[in-house]
């Protein structure tokens, strides 16, 4: 579709008029002619139907104004020549009144018909040449490769279908900055300088100070249609429903036409088209306009897909290369540890006394290796557990012997069910050890020294629900998942010797089991840490043990 002040003026086209009019008369005059050549023997049936021939002839030729004046012509010609008394208009017999009045609008009405289907045609010509260009236009960006390349597609599109000099695409980043992705047409001039303004209103369009990349920015940010005119002067569109559309402007002598593309509610680009002379959009352009608007911020978000599908593929190949790292790196570091802890408990024997510094510094690894060796294989799907029936009781005096070097400064308080005279559960035990201990371990830490660190359990229908509550100093809002990431550290908490893998382990582990570990924050300061189990009675003792599961 042709912006108007495009589209090509045939001067020919009033000689053309002027032969049509001068033709179709004479063609009445031949017929006129004939039909008195045997006046005697013709009815005024056939005197109409030969002058309503030529009037549809003419209507459908040359248009309206024509058929109707042929339409007038022939009925003074059927008047004068064929009604009684001849070579007059007076009428003599009533009735030929009412054949006279019956021809005459039958012509005009025959004539506004096909004036009308006529341009019921054109506008069904024209709405298929729109879907032909946006086929054309979905094609040309299926067919790209690369989504920078079917944004450079629909640009070139967009100008050749309107017939601009030049059409832009700019994408809109994170930070409401745009950049420039497709283009078609050759280079811009210069930069013009924009007239002075007012400041951008939301009701209503105006001009303000503003051109270029500025104004590409705005439009971004707001959402809202702009131009730029011949005079150099800028306008704005207000905030509609439907910004795509720019006939919310005037956009008579426009020479720029920037338009918001949009994609559910969001803004993620620009389109701006320019000519060289003014451009003027009519409705049915605009809406078409605005489809090719649409087919553009497809693209545009086509484009950040691919993009966050690029960043999601990296961090996918980096976290994979980041697990076998650590799984090479764990596995070697076993061996020299068993070797340094073996020579430091010699030598603390011979009664050296950094070595039992050496000693403990090697534990403190060897553990920080264990825990990376598990994350691996949680992260590989190695990781075995073998739920059997267990009571409570065994698992805290395990996990608090096996604490029991950082629990040194702290009083643990443990409470047990009541109502309940033993505590079973079906879990594994050396894996929920494990939980518990990385539980307690991280109460310590985060503790203050000869605070009281609580421990207890109760059951809740099917699930044994241990908690392990500090008098810490909590975990910051808004950080209350991320402390389950690996290698996460809370901000604003004291700094430990660990590595942040601790409660990432617990939970993996218990979810590895069919259970979980959650967090809340406990009255009056402090955290409150739920590992939930499934539980048993004690009539399932003599029942057979679970098999061993994969993960």
């Amino acid at each position: 579709m042709t912006p108007r002040a495009e589209r090509p003026r045939d001067a020919d086209a009033p000689v053309r008029e002027v032969s049509s009019w001068f033709l179709w008369l004479g063609a009445l005059a031949v017929v006129t002619a004939g039909l008195l050549a045997v006046r005697p023997h013709l009815d005024k049936a056939h005197v109409a139907l030969a002058y309503l021939l030529l009037v549809l002839g003419a209507g459908a030729r040359s248009g309206r104004r024509l058929g109707i004046a042929v339409s007038v012509v022939s009925f003074f010609c059927f008047n004068f020549f064929f009604v009684p008394p001849h070579h007059t208009l007076v009428v003599a017999a009533p009735l030929d009144w009412l054949v006279l009045a019956a021809f005459l609008a039958t012509g005009v009405i025959a004539a506004q018909l096909l004036a009308r289907a006529q341009s019921e045609a054109r506008a069904a010509r024209e709405r298929a040449d729109e879907v032909d260009r946006l086929a054309a236009l979905g094609a040309e960006a299926l067919n790209a490769g690369r989504a920078e390349g079917a944004l450079t597609r629909i640009a070139e599109v967009v100008r050749a279908t309107l017939r601009v000099t030049r059409c832009e695409v700019f994408v809109r980043d994170g930070h409401d900055a745009v950049t420039l992705v497709a283009e078609a047409g050759p280079p811009p001039s210069e930069a013009r300088t924009a007239a002075a303004g007012t400041t951008p209103d939301t009701q209503a369009p105006f001009a303000l100070s503003m051109g270029g990349a500025r104004l590409v920015e705005w439009v971004a940010v707001s959402g809202r249609s702009a131009l730029e005119r011949m005079d150099g002067g800028v306008r704005v569109g207000a905030a509609t429903e439907y910004p795509n559309d720019p006939l919310d402007l005037d956009v008579t002598g426009a020479q720029t036409i920037l338009i918001p593309l949009r994609v559910r509610d969001r803004t993620v680009g620009v389109l701006r088209i320019a000519h060289s002379k003014a451009l003027t959009l009519d409705r049915p352009q605009s809406r078409f306009l605005a489809a090719l608007a649409y087919y553009a911020a497809l693209g545009v978000e086509r484009l950040r897909l691919v993009a966050e599908a690029e960043h999601a593929h990296a961090l996918r190949e980096a976290d994979e290369l980041k697990n076998a790292l650590l799984a090479s790196v764990s596995h070697d570091l076993r061996t020299p540890l068993t070797t340094i802890k073996a020579l430091a408990h010699d030598l603390r024997m011979d009664g050296h006394e950094r070595a039992a510094t050496i000693e403990e510094e090697a534990d403190r690894l060897n553990r920080f290796v264990a825990d990376l060796l598990d994350l691996s294989r949680l992260n590989g799907g190695a990781f075995t557990v073998t739920p059997e029936l267990n009571a409570v009781e065994d698992l805290f005096g395990a996990a608090l012997q096996r604490a029991s070097g950082l629990l040194r400064e702290h009083e643990v308080s443990v409470a047990l069910d009541t109502a309940e005279p033993l505590l079973l559960g079906r879990f594994d035990f050396v894996h929920s050890l494990r939980v518990l201990v990385n539980l307690l371990e991280n109460a310590a830490k985060y503790s203050p020294g000869g605070s009281v660190i609580e421990l207890s359990v109760e059951r809740e229908g099917d699930v044994l629900r241990i908690v392990v509550a500090d008098r810490g100093f909590g975990v910051p809002a808004g950080e209350e998942d991320r402390i389950f990431e690996p290698f996460y550290r809370p901000s604003g908490r004291p700094d430990t010797s660990g590595a942040g893998l601790g409660l990432s382990i617990a939970r993996r582990m218990a979810e590895a089991q069919g259970g979980t570990v959650t967090y809340e924050p406990r009255e009056g300061g402090g955290s409150r840490f739920m590992l939930q189990l499934a539980a048993a009675d004690v009539s399932t003792l003599d029942s057979p043990p679970s098999s061993t599961e994969s993960l």
